[in-house]
C-alpha cells in the first residue's frame, strides 16, 4: 500500500493524472450481502414479488450504477467497461442474497470502486423493492474479493476473511440465480 494520491502537496483534493500510467487489462470483483424477513426471501426466490423480477432488476440498477460510478463518487475515472455482471447467491441458513459484481476494462487505471459501486446499488435495489414488506432488511459484507492488473498487482481477499462475521458459507448450499448473471 502506498501513500494517498487524491491530494496534492497543500492537501487539496484532486483526480489522479493517469496518464503516464500504462495501459492494461483490469478486472476487480466485490461482494455483498443482504439479509431479509423469511417472507421476502421466499417471495423474491419464487418470483413474486409485487414489484416484479427483483433480482432482475437489481442486476440492471448494479450494471448501470458501475457504468456511472465516476458521476456518483468525486474524483473517480470516466472509464469504459468492457464487462459488468452481477450475480446472486441465495444463502437458506441465513436468510441472505448475496451480490457478486464483476467488472474489466482495458486502461490506465483500476475498476475496484465501480466493482463495489454496482454490489452496492444492486443490494439498495432489492431494498426499495422489498421495503414494503421488511424494512428491517441489513446489508453486510461489502468488500472488495479480488482485482488484477496495474502497476499496485494483484489482490484477493484471505480465505478467513472471506465470510466475515457470519461463518455460514461452508454451511450453506446456496443456489445460483437462474435468470443468468453473466458467468461465460
Amino acid at each position: 500500500m502506498g501513500e494517498f494520491t487524491h491530494f496534492d502537496h497543500a492537501g487539496r483534493a484532486v483526480m489522479v493524472d493517469v496518464s503516464e500510467k500504462d495501459i492494461t487489462e483490469r478486472m476487480a470483483v466485490a461482494k455483498g450481502r443482504i439479509r431479509v424477513s423469511r417472507e421476502v426471501f421466499d417471495k423474491i426466490r419464487e418470483g413474486t414479488m409485487k414489484k416484479g423480477d427483483v433480482l432482475g432488476i437489481a442486476r440492471t440498477a448494479g450494471i448501470m450504477a458501475a457504468k456511472r460510478t465516476f458521476e456518483l463518487i468525486p474524483l473517480c475515472h470516466l472509464l469504459a467497461l468492457t464487462k459488468c455482471t452481477i450475480d446472486f447467491e441465495y444463502l437458506e441458513d441465513s436468510l441472505e442474497i448475496e451480490a457478486c459484481c464483476t467488472v474489466k476494462t482495458v486502461g490506465k487505471t483500476g475498476v475496484e470502486i465501480e466493482a463495489l459501486t454496482g454490489v452496492e446499488i444492486a443490494l439498495l435495489t432489492i431494498y426499495d423493492m422489498c421495503k414494503a414488506l421488511d424494512r428491517s432488511m441489513e446489508m453486510n459484507g461489502i468488500r472488495l474479493c479480488q482485482k488484477s492488473g496495474g502497476k499496485s498487482g494483484d489482490y484477493r481477499e484471505e480465505p478467513d476473511r472471506r465470510d466475515r462475521g457470519n461463518n455460514q458459507e461452508e454451511k450453506n448450499h446456496g443456489e445460483s440465480d437462474q435468470n443468468g448473471g453473466g458467468n461465460e
